[in-house]
Order: C-alpha cells, then structure tokens, then sequence
C-alpha cells in the first residue's frame, strides 16, 4: 500500500469524493432537522399525520390509492411478495438471479416465508419477455429491479417492460418493482415516476441510496395491499413506536433531491467515458442509463489497491473504499453520482484519470 495504508485509509483522508452525496455522519441528520419545529408531533405506531401526510405525498408521487413507510426495503419487498403469494395461493415468486433478496438476505424470504423463488435469466443478463413466457412454474408475483444493481445498473427498453407488464396481467401474475433506486432511472426513460410504476402492481422505493437519507422504505400499491402490508410490518417487528428520524429526513432529501437526478445522470456518462479511456479499464455499461455504472479492472484487487491508493494521496479524490475481486487477475468497482462529484475540479479529476492510465500500462 501507498506509504503502509490500506486502500480504506487513505480514501478516508481524501478531499473528494467520486460517489455519493457526501461522508454518511450525524450532519445528514442535523441538517434534515434544522428547518423542523421543535413542536412537531411525532409519529405513533404508524400513526399521525407526519406519516400519513408523507405517505399520502409519496403515494401521488408513484401514482398509487396508497402507501406505507417500512424501516427497510427488505422487509417491505418480503411483505409485498408474501401478500401476493396469499392472495394467488401459491408460495412461488420469480426473480433475476442477482436480486437482492437472492443475494443480501439470507434467504430471509425463504426462511421468514417458506416462499420459493424461481431464478430467471442469466446472472449477467436482464430479464426479458421471453424469459418470463418460458418459465414453465406457476408463480405468485414476478419482481423486477430497476435497475439491475448487481450487473451495473442496467435497464431494459421501456416497451420491453410494457410488454412484460401487459403479459403478466393476462396471465394474473402480479408484479412487483423493486425501485430502490426508481429514481436515478427517470432521466434515462424520460418518464414520471407514476408512469413507470403503472406497469407494476407493487412498488418499493427506498430514501438512503440516490436520495440520501438515514434510511427507510415506502410500499405502495392499491388500498387493500397497502393495509394488509401494515399488519405484516407489525408482524415483521417494524411497528416501531415512532419512525419520525428516518421519515423527516426521507422527506427533506428527496425533496432535495428528486429533481438532481438528470444531473446525477449526466455526471455517471462523464465519468464513465472518462474511465474508459484508461488503459486496462472498462465500465459496465459502456455509457451509463443511471446515475450508477461498474467499472471493471484488468488487475487483481491486491495489485490495484496501492495504484488507487497512491492516486488518492497525490490527487485528494476518493474513487472508492472498497475493491471486489472477479477473478485472479480482475476486479471491479460500483459507482453511484450524487451531490459530490459536482464538488470535484475538473483539472483535477482529469488528473487523476490521467494517472490511473499510467500506472495501469
């Protein structure tokens, strides 16, 4: 490592940071809170109206009858697909391979629910129509992520997921967004919010990924889900007495920032072109659909962690903390643009690119 520090260390002594909205400490807190009353009544066991006014807010925003505020995605999405298993009287779901609940869970759906998911698709390739006409499982609930996280945030066509959309409905599957990040794909669609979440029949969004919050989740669907999915938030012990942290700070930072997106966007195919200018490097996808991409290395984790290292101390940019390994002589890296790139001079920037190509050759 550059001068014996880890790769860690010496991001956390760097001036910019490449991703994100800025270092995740107690001031994203503060600051949500500076604007609000000291008189404000909180929340209570899902009740009131900073709740129910922020989840009637978001409900229109998604254009859904309803919507419920969950402490996490994980239990909103498991609620969502649980719901719909009881309502089809089946315990069959269907899934890409790489969905988070197949991958960062454990196997909570399975365990939790006894609900089986039928893994469509490639690991490395969106799910498509044809995917979903072959399945040969009679299913619940199709989910689909938007976009695709773990294969660099791609995205398929629109008309692609209008026509999933109008096939699951003729075939009574419901379907289920995953929007964690529903957001950072607007730009690229060129639609609302609204209009994407039409397609679906439930809709997760989450308020700490592209919009920066504390944490937190919104479910939302039409009334009687929406109600059936407050019963099992109790259940999953997500009831808490009062939410009003995350909801206030969920409320301040997509206000702030549901309309950066198409600038968080435009940022992502910057840099993007940027990096795949450098030797040895090659970013997934090629040119960004949101405001996150991959960025794939021809080196090993252990040979690149000091070259990214001595850039950061030399430059004062973070590209990020952690590397992950693909093979003996491969890595890569997740990139997700929000407010800090915009922070990061230019010449600067070009610098450290410039850099990175050097020592890679």
């Amino acid at each position: 490592m550059s001068g014996n520090k880890s790769l860690q260390e010496a991001f956390n002594g760097t001036v910019y940071r490449v991703s994100g909205n800025g270092k995740r400490n107690i001031q994203v807190l503060k600051e949500a809170f500076e604007s609000v009353e000291e008189n404000t009544e909180s929340d209570v066991y899902g009740t009131g109206k900073l709740i129910e006014d922020f989840q009637a807010k978001l409900a229109k925003v998604l254009g859904k009858e309803a919507a419920v505020f969950f402490p996490s995605g994980t239990m909103a999405q498991q609620v969502a697909l649980r719901i719909w298993c009881d309502q089809k009287g089946t315990k069959k779901v269907a899934y890409h391979p790489l969905c988070h609940l197949e991958i960062h869970e454990q196997d909570g759906l399975k365990e939790l629910h006894r609900i089986e998911p039928i893994l469509l698709a490639d690991k490395n390739q969106l799910i498509t129509l044809a995917d979903v006409m072959n399945m040969k499982d009679e299913i619940a609930c199709l989910l689909l992520e938007l976009p695709q996280r773990e294969i660099g945030g791609q995205l398929p066509d629109f008309t692609e997921l209008e026509a999933i959309s109008a096939y699951c409905r003729q075939q009574g599957i419901m379907l289920h967004l995953d929007g964690a990040r529903l957001f950072e794909t607007l730009p690229y669609y060129g639609k609302s919010a609204a209009e994407i979440c039409a397609l679906f029949d439930s809709v997760y969004i989450s308020f700490y990924k592209g919009i920066g919050g504390i944490a937190g989740a919104i479910l939302a669907g039409n009334k009687e889900f929406t109600e059936k999915s407050k019963i099992w938030k109790r259940r999953h012990g997500g009831d808490l007495i009062s939410l009003y942290p995350y909801i206030l700070t969920a409320d301040y930072y997509f206000t702030l920032r549901e309309h950066k997106m198409g600038q968080y966007y435009e940022a992502a195919k910057e840099l993007a072109a940027l990096m795949n200018q450098c030797h040895a490097v090659a970013t997934l996808p090629v040119e960004p659909v949101s405001n996150m991409f991959h960025v794939h290395f021809e080196c090993s984790k252990r040979e690149l962690e000091p070259i990214l290292a001595a850039i950061y101390e030399e430059t004062g940019i973070g590209l990020v903390p952690v590397l992950r390994e693909t093979g003996e002589a491969s890595s890569y890296c997740e990139l997700n643009m929000g407010d800090s790139y915009a922070a990061i001079p230019k010449e600067l920037l070009r610098k450290a690119i410039q850099l990175l190509d050097e020592k890679l050759k």
